[in-house]
């Protein structure tokens, strides 16, 4: 399997039209105006990840990129990782990697974004009946 060549972040003017955009709350825009950082971000789609859970995953990525340039962009991903598997897949994490995650995704919405239960909040219900 051929190894997908890392995008290289290191132009501090593209955060800072980022931060712009973001302060507009226009990500599409953002998008189509800045191709080339919008195809490097790309590289970074995982091939399960469906269209929903990656427009999610990037605008994560795309709001804090300005915060985590190279050599902390895998952090970053990681990150966005963390909050999309939250969000999406129900994972539990530390509180205190929630609420970071949770604070960087500020913003963000996530349409039709699944509720899950805890098994105990499941076995409350229904003893409540």
């Amino acid at each position: 399997m051929k190894e997908k060549k890392r995008p290289q972040f290191r132009r501090m003017d593209d955060a800072v039209k980022l931060d712009n955009c973001m302060a507009a709350g226009d990500i599409e825009e953002f998008i189509q105006q800045n191709r080339q950082l919008a195809e490097r971000i790309d590289a970074y789609r995982s091939l399960s990840e469906t269209e929903k859970h990656w427009k999610c995953r990037r605008e994560f990525i795309l709001r804090n990129l300005s915060d985590y340039q190279d050599p902390q962009l895998d952090t970053l991903l990681a990150l966005s990782m963390v909050w999309a598997n939250n969000v999406f897949l129900g994972c539990r994490y530390s509180q205190e990697l929630l609420d970071k995650v949770r604070e960087m995704a500020d913003g963000i919405v996530v349409e039709d974004a699944p509720v899950f239960k805890t098994r105990d909040e499941i076995i409350k219900q229904q003893q409540r009946r």
